[in-house]
């Protein structure tokens, strides 16, 4: 089963650089999990319900990274929409989106770079409508030029996350330890807006598929019975 950023990549595919397509893929790769062939993770897809949507803003690099974690995010959660981010040109369907009553937009950034007033700490939605969490799915350099450069969003309130726990992702790492994957802010999103079980299963997803990655880059065996591939089970796709 396809989904949002997978229709993001393969249009990145045809419109690209075929050299910045294919970096990160020189070895088989799974075409659905992007990990390595041998160590495939579409047999731990998990499926889960949420209440809440996701909505990622993708730099144009991001769907073609298969270390990306915003694919994870959309395998978990069905209710996931991805666009690529132009400065200069705004998608008519992301638009639409942010502009669907059945939904409370929230815009997921750091409040130490926002206007206080515009900050929030909780989610609450009223009658009728859905959070929906806007995450900017780039590089921490890329993700601050498209929070300032996107006018669109400035109307947005900003749930700034003060989590207390170090980031676990260990594929690429920020410079300061608080700064999260993306998959990571999605898990701590839908724990705030009550959707506890998709959280869980979130994060479990990432550990999984970390595994499988760095396993893969050092052609080890995966261990299948570890905690996150257990908690996995009762949700995986027949």
């Amino acid at each position: 089963m396809t989904h949002a950023v997978f229709h993001l990549r393969a249009r990145r595919l045809v419109q690209g650089d075929p050299a910045e397509a294919m970096r990160g893929w020189r070895a088989p790769r799974c075409p659905r999990c992007r990990v390595l062939a041998d160590y495939c993770l579409c047999a731990w897809k998990p499926g889960v319900e949420a209440r809440s949507a996701m909505c990622l803003i993708m730099s144009k690099g991001e769907p073609l990274k298969p270390s990306n974690t915003g694919w994870l995010i959309a395998d978990v959660i069905e209710q996931t929409t991805a666009f690529e981010w132009e400065r200069t040109d705004v998608d008519p369907g992301l638009l639409a989106l942010l502009n669907d009553p059945q939904w409370q937009p929230y815009l997921v950034f750091p409040g130490e770079f926002v206007e206080p007033q515009r900050v929030v700490s909780e989610v609450t939605c009223s009658e009728g409508r859905r959070p929906l969490f806007i995450l900017l799915d780039a590089t921490w350099t890329q993700a601050r030029k498209m929070f300032r450069k996107s006018p669109y969003l400035d109307r947005l309130p900003v749930l700034s996350l003060a989590p207390e726990q170090i980031s676990r992702y260990k594929l690429r790492r920020s410079k300061r330890d608080e700064h999260f994957c993306t998959a990571e802010v999605a898990a701590l999103c839908l724990e705030l807006a009550g959707d506890q079980v998709a959280a869980q299963v979130l994060d479990a997803y990432l550990d999984v598929f970390s595994a499988h990655y760095l396993c893969g880059k050092a052609r080890l065996p995966v261990d299948h019975e570890d905690a996150s591939h257990q908690f996995l089970r009762p949700f995986l796709q027949a």
